[in-house]
């Protein structure tokens, strides 16, 4: 850390924003943490804590709760914003005639845009304009970083030193980042890896084993690298901690949600009972279609993507998807 105590602004109070929120303020920044909903304001003043996703973990000294946008922007020196994917869009249109033009952005959010089906830095780069930017990605549940238990990122930006400025807010002995300068490949890792967790999900509610759950991680590494190689992603991330690390974590641990969409599908719940039984946001959801449309569009393919999607958007039996894997034509592990 440097000698001055840098100001952070922390975009979205959920459990991910809250425990990134937590990690700089225990490392000794001046944290602002922004949302846009005043009752959860109120109740995070009130309770010094996020009872609803991280209960019993108490806020730093140095974390302040803001619902007021303009005064969590002032004079601050790094803006991470940590919303849903939908509502990146429109948290950074809000930001635009607030922050100081100079005041570098990073986001920890997974996902594309629903309105274009873009990777996220080229929407910043339209909503906000021109600014030095970096990306938070990896295996990574807020829980556990919370509760202060080591856990490893990727901080991605062309701008080396944004990153490695990044690097030292973040980084104690419980929390390691490493520094990449590819954009597109940790987006593209993080957001798809969502999408291989809920098949994951309805292969284990299914009752498909261990076997079956390893060739689906494996293969959705290889459609992940297909797209994001597309894309201009670079090979050694998708072998990373933002690509194959974040998808070994989602796909064989209920802490994910997307995850837990899968098991519930394989169970016969609909898409929104799964949702209401969660009870938080599950990008995965929206970010298949995203993914599929964009794989469509640029003629990569991906398999078990196209069958998630079936299975959430056109009503496919879960088993009848998993089944028409298993008949898919032989070919090339390589291909």
């Amino acid at each position: 850390m440097s000698a001055r105590q840098p100001a952070i602004a922390v975009l979205g109070a959920g459990s991910w924003g809250t425990a990134l929120a937590l990690l700089l303020s225990r490392n000794g920044a001046l944290v602002r943490l922004w949302s846009h909903l005043p009752e959860q304001v109120s109740r995070l003043q009130k309770d010094g804590e996020n009872r609803e996703f991280l209960a019993g973990i108490p806020f730093p000294g140095g974390l302040q709760v803001t619902g007021d946008l303009a005064a969590a922007l002032e004079a601050v020196d790094e803006i991470l914003v940590v919303v849903p994917s939908h509502a990146f869009r429109q948290v950074l249109g809000a930001v635009a005639p607030l922050a100081e033009p100079a005041t570098p952005l990073s986001w920890a959010t997974k996902g594309l845009d629903p309105e274009s089906g873009e990777l996220l830095h080229l929407v910043a780069e339209e909503t906000i304009g021109p600014r030095s930017m970096a990306i938070i990605s990896g295996p990574s549940f807020a829980m556990e970083v919370a509760r202060g238990l080591p856990t490893a990122i990727t901080v991605a930006s062309p701008d080396p030193e944004h990153a490695e400025r990044l690097v030292r807010y973040l980084h104690n002995e419980t929390f390691r980042p490493y520094t990449s300068d590819d954009l597109v490949g940790l987006e593209v890792g993080g957001s798809a890896k969502n999408v291989m967790a809920i098949a994951a999900g309805i292969a284990d509610g299914l009752g498909f084993g261990a076997n079956t759950r390893a060739a689906l991680i494996t293969r959705g590494l290889a459609e992940i690298m297909r797209l994001g190689r597309t894309l201009g992603g670079k090979p050694e991330t998708f072998m990373g901690l933002g690509g194959l690390g974040d998808l070994i974590l989602t796909c064989t641990d209920n802490q994910s949600r997307n995850r837990r969409m899968g098991l519930a599908l394989a169970r016969g719940l609909t898409v929104e009972q799964a949702r209401l039984e969660i009870g938080q946001e599950v990008e995965g959801v929206m970010t298949t279609r995203e993914i599929y449309r964009k794989a469509r569009a640029l003629g990569v393919e991906m398999p078990i993507t196209e069958q998630t999607y079936r299975v959430l958007y056109e009503n496919l039996n879960p088993r009848t998807a998993v089944q028409n894997l298993q008949e898919r034509r032989h070919r090339s592990e390589a291909g």
